[in-house]
């Protein structure tokens, strides 16, 4: 849902080659524990698949607020695919995505780390959740909203760290727009919280393997 829609030239030649440098550092350190991890579960593969052509789709369709958000399903992915396979598939969705000109290909790196901020923090919440809300649709739907609260200011520490060429506002003056935009996401983030819990209810319900055995 976090996605910095800069065009190329946006951020210095500097700050390009660092968001680059670390997204393809966390995705070096994601192949190597694939690589030396037993091999996947065949399940996790075709669904990761599913995500990736999802997550894709969905990042196309704009919904008329403030010139147009959308829905990432990043928190969605991290619930059924993990971390580690996750940082693959927005990866992917991300290149894909530049590819259509959605976003400039200099943002990729940047908008790889806002994306992979959000599928480890959803991850990491419904797991830590499931002790306490053991209801799948509630802890879904939470771990969305964080996830992508966390994704949003990732997102905006990005854009104040590098600023953007040919802005003349400093990062006081920038600070408004840019919570104004961090407001409207976080408002888009209730309608995929609920999306994502009824995913997530629903696939407890019918495929309950997928989410490491867990029943509605």
């Amino acid at each position: 849902m976090a996605h910095i829609h800069l065009e190329d030239g946006s951020f210095s030649l500097l700050w390009v080659i660092v968001w680059w440098a670390s997204a393809l550092l966390l995705l070096g350190i994601a192949l190597y524990f694939l690589r030396t991890s037993k091999k996947p579960d065949p399940r996790r593969i075709t669904i990761a698949a599913f995500c990736t052509a999802a997550a894709f789709a969905v990042f196309q369709v704009d919904i008329p607020i403030a010139g147009g958000v959308h829905i990432n399903l990043t928190p969605l992915i991290g619930i059924l695919t993990g971390p580690i396979i996750g940082s693959l598939i927005v990866f992917i969705s991300n290149i894909l995505s530049a590819a259509i000109g959605h976003g400039g290909w200099g943002m990729i790196g940047a908008n790889t780390l806002v994306n992979f901020s959000e599928v480890v923090v959803a991850y990491g919440v419904f797991r830590l959740l499931k002790r306490w809300i053991p209801d799948l649709f509630s802890r879904a739907g939470i771990a969305t909203i964080i996830g992508l609260f966390v994704g949003n200011c990732v997102m905006i520490g990005i854009i104040l760290v590098s600023g953007i060429q040919g802005v003349t506002q400093g990062t006081s003056q920038m600070l408004p727009g840019l919570s104004l935009i961090f407001a409207i996401n976080m408002g888009v983030a209730v309608i995929e919280a609920f999306v994502t819990g009824l995913v997530v209810a629903y696939m407890g319900r019918v495929r309950p393997d997928l989410l490491d055995g867990e029943k509605k």
